[in-house]
């Protein structure tokens, strides 16, 4: 058929990939009703049933599975098209979309996006805390911080720092169990954990103690609350030392112990480095982080 609309397109593409039309329509900021027209409206006119319902939601039919891998080309391309008009822009007025871990949203960006408003009173910010890796080449971001490289293509990149890590205990803990002084005093600690995550379980594996995921009475794997965990005298844990450092309620500790650092990186899509807003809020970035005075 000629003239299809990408709207229709996207809602069912929505549904087949979330399951549901609930889901679709928070997904797409849209209403219920509206994604159930939208399907509706594509099926008659390509003819075609889409979805059959389950108990738990939209199944896609045959049909809809074929369509599938078209209709994702479809969102790629309406992707770059939308990236490279946006790169056209040349104005510095107007929204920039950050995306960084909560740790790093919490503790970090704010003072760096406080000057920057200052500086460029014309420019709006959205902050997208999000420890999920948002798809910058969707426009679910225009910059994003990273502790990792990026390696999809069609992104620029830059590393901005490596974050020092340091173990951490509150004060009132302290009062109860005296700092370890040697790696063997680490074994009786009091260690909070990861839930889902077997990051803490790999670093300690580094350090020669073996321990297991039941060894921890309390896990989380949400950073913010994990390190209010920390604070409140639960356990030890670890945390970048720029954040750690400046906290009065707890005490960094065995600092005999080598963590690796997080490396920082800056990515934003290459058809977007050239509108003057991206490019000035993300040198601004560069130039913040790179002034941070981090201590090992």
């Amino acid at each position: 058929m000629d003239n299809l609309d990408w709207t229709l397109t996207r809602s069912f593409l929505a549904v087949a990939e979330t399951g549901s039309l609930s889901a679709a329509a928070r997904q797409l900021n849209l209403s219920q009703p509206t994604l159930g027209r939208h399907i509706a409206d594509l099926e008659a006119a390509l003819n075609l049933t889409l979805f059959t319902r389950q108990p738990r939601g939209l199944a896609p039919t045959e049909a809809a599975l074929a369509l599938i891998p078209h209709a994702r080309s479809m969102r790629e391309a309406a992707a770059k098209l939308a990236l490279v008009a946006a790169g056209q822009d040349e104005s510095l007025a107007g929204s920039v979309r950050i995306t960084a871990s909560r740790i790093v949203a919490h503790y970090i960006l704010p003072p760096m996006l406080a000057r920057l408003r200052a500086a460029e009173p014309r420019l709006q910010i959205d902050l997208v805390a999000s420890d999920d890796s948002e798809n910058l080449l969707f426009r679910e971001a225009d910059i994003a911080v990273r502790m990792y490289r990026p390696n999809q293509l069609d992104l620029i990149t830059a590393h901005l720092c490596d974050m020092p890590i340091g173990l951490y205990a509150a004060n009132n803990y302290l009062s109860n169990h005296p700092a370890p002084q040697s790696p063997g005093a680490l074994r009786p600690q009091d260690f909070i954990g990861f839930d889902k995550s077997d990051l803490m379980l790999r670093m300690m594996h580094g350090l020669g103690l073996q321990a297991r995921r039941d060894d921890f009475a309390m896990r989380c794997d949400d950073q913010i609350v994990y390190w209010n965990l920390v604070r409140a005298g639960l356990g030890i844990g670890g945390m970048q030392t720029l954040i750690g450092d400046a906290d009065p309620d707890v005490t960094r500790i065995a600092r005999f112990v080598a963590l690796p650092a997080l490396p920082v990186w800056l990515t934003a899509p290459e058809a977007l480095r050239q509108s003057p807003r991206i490019r000035r809020v993300f040198d601004a970035l560069t130039a913040s982080f790179r002034a941070l005075q981090l201590d090992p």
